[in-house]
């Protein structure tokens, strides 16, 4: 492995661990913080509680650990973040409120754009072992959530707001303790997610728990018990997740590693290989890229509720549901039978932000800003806007087909049962072809997989629109004012606050 792997501006106690193991050393440090976080988190449920603890002390304490955290990482490079979190804070505290929002939207995506703009240029596309973007682009999206939830609480009248507007608008500009505990505590400054300020402070202030614990009582027996209720335990839910990523670690050095995504552009690959093997191999690589982002996201998850938070309320059955900071359902992916499925259980918190911050307030063209927004946040490697615009004709397409033929599998189990696994498999391959440049990242790569592919998904979504598009027209009145499904995140589904697994292959809906 080449010796830059090795280097960090972070710490290198763990150097002698990432030689031993043959890993980066930022994985090997980003690894140990969240491990530690872990353990940190059961400890600062139990032991700073807030029946043990004021919420100052907490808040401070959950601040220090994540600078903690950030300086052991990226070293001097967390000053980027540091300095992004400091200006916003004065934004928020002196701008007018009627601006804010607009203030810390341009300052923080435009420091995380210069940033990003660096990697490609400056640094000629390379993925640096310092890495700050991830936290950054967590930081952003916090950023930018409360200050337009503090314009709504504060600017607008409650009846301009959404009902989710009004669930969580904000009506006193945060404390510089607050807002630095918002943005950077440990339990979310490396990985995530972002979440709503109204419910983080409800959890550092100890009511996180107890007003979904006092509804779900008062729903099941007319009366206010929660008093003489216990808060429920989130080991349960804790240990589930740590499995989960027990699963992601193994396939992740038993699988992963031996298809390399790099391989799909391998010159003698390419040239030698037939057409099918060479699908092949895309379709498996990609599926093998999943578990390292299932691994990262729910141990953050995990590191959440074992500090108590991210409790959702009582599920159906009257157990306690622990998916309020969720960022993927990974049945909801594997299963999935429609780019809207996949991208509805992927990702998720960041499709909640999108919605929040712009598809919701956009007067006009919210599909395209929305877009522009994502692409932005997630860089500048041409990759990912390859992996975009891809996305719209195929997810055209799939719509116009769906619309086509679906209702000729609907009349017996044993046809309905053809088409989902007809549709999975035709899902799983589109979604193979259209995020294959978003792992390649350069427009040289991009083109030679194209190329290999014989750009057979563009050929063909494209002829399908222009082949159906004409065949149907809208079903009722009300159908062109459906938001259209978006290429680039879940933002453009109905989004509740929180994250509900989908357990569905949503085959029942006609989109």
């Amino acid at each position: 492995m080449d010796d830059s792997a090795f280097k960090t501006t972070g710490s290198q106690w763990l150097l002698p661990v990432s030689e031993y193991l043959g890993f980066p050393l930022d994985q090997v440090n980003f690894l140990a913080c969240q491990l530690f976080a872990l353990a940190v988190a059961f400890w600062f449920r139990l032991y700073l509680s807030p029946r043990h603890a004021n919420p100052l002390v907490r808040h401070a304490v959950a601040t220090l650990l994540g600078i903690a955290f950030l300086i052991f990482c990226f070293g001097w490079f967390s000053a980027h973040i540091l300095m992004v979190v400091a200006v916003n804070y004065l934004i928020t505290v002196k701008a007018d409120i009627s601006s804010v929002h607009r203030y810390s939207m341009v300052i923080a995506m435009g420091y995380l754009t210069v940033c990003q703009v660096s990697r490609v240029i400056i640094f000629n596309y390379g993925i640096l072992s310092t890495d700050f973007s991830g936290p950054l682009m967590i930081v952003t999206q916090k950023i930018t959530t409360l200050a337009f939830q503090l314009h709504d609480g504060i600017s607008k009248k409650s009846e301009q707001l959404t009902p989710q507007q009004k669930l969580h608008a904000i009506n006193v500009r945060p404390s510089l303790i607050e807002y630095l505990s918002y943005n950077l505590n440990f339990l979310s400054v490396l990985v995530g997610p972002c979440s709503n300020y109204k419910d983080y402070i409800d959890f550092i202030e100890g009511r996180h728990t107890s007003q979904r614990l006092r509804q779900h009582v008062g729903m099941c027996n007319g009366q206010n018990g929660y008093d003489k209720t216990p808060d429920p335990s989130p080991l349960t839910a804790v240990c589930h997740k740590l499995l989960v990523c027990c699963g992601c670690m193994l396939f992740f050095l038993t699988v992963t590693r031996s298809l390399p995504i790099m391989y799909n552009v391998d010159p003698h690959f390419v040239s030698h290989a037939p057409f099918l093997t060479r699908l092949a191999y895309a379709f498996f690589s990609i599926q093998a890229a999943r578990p390292k982002f299932y691994f990262a996201w729910t141990l953050a998850d995990a590191v959440n509720n074992a500090a108590g938070y991210g409790f959702s309320g009582m599920d159906e059955h009257g157990k306690p549901s622990w998916d309020l900071v969720c960022n993927l359902n990974i049945f909801g992916i594997e299963t999935a039978t429609s780019f809207k499925t996949f991208i509805d259980n992927w990702n998720i918190r960041t499709g909640i932000w999108l919605k929040i911050v712009c598809y919701d307030r956009a007067p006009k063209h919210r599909l395209a800003l929305t877009f522009i927004l994502s692409a932005l946040w997630h860089g500048v490697y041409p990759g990912y806007y390859f992996t975009f615009i891809t996305a719209i004709p195929i997810t055209i397409a799939a719509r116009a087909i769906r619309r086509s033929i679906r209702h000729y599998f609907l009349d017996s189990r044993g046809l309905k049962l053809f088409y989902d696994i007809l549709t999975w498999a035709a899902t799983q391959l589109a979604i193979c072809y259209t995020v294959m440049p978003f792992l390649l990242l350069a427009v040289d790569s991009t083109l030679v997989y194209y190329r290999s592919m014989y750009f057979h998904m563009h050929i063909i979504s494209i002829l399908s629109v222009i082949a159906l598009h004409h065949k149907h027209k809208p079903r009722d009145p009300t159908a062109t004012t459906k938001a259209p499904p978006s290429s680039s995140s879940s933002s453009l589904s109905s989004c509740s606050h929180q994250c509900q697994p989908v357990h569905s292959n949503n085959n029942d809906k006609v989109d």
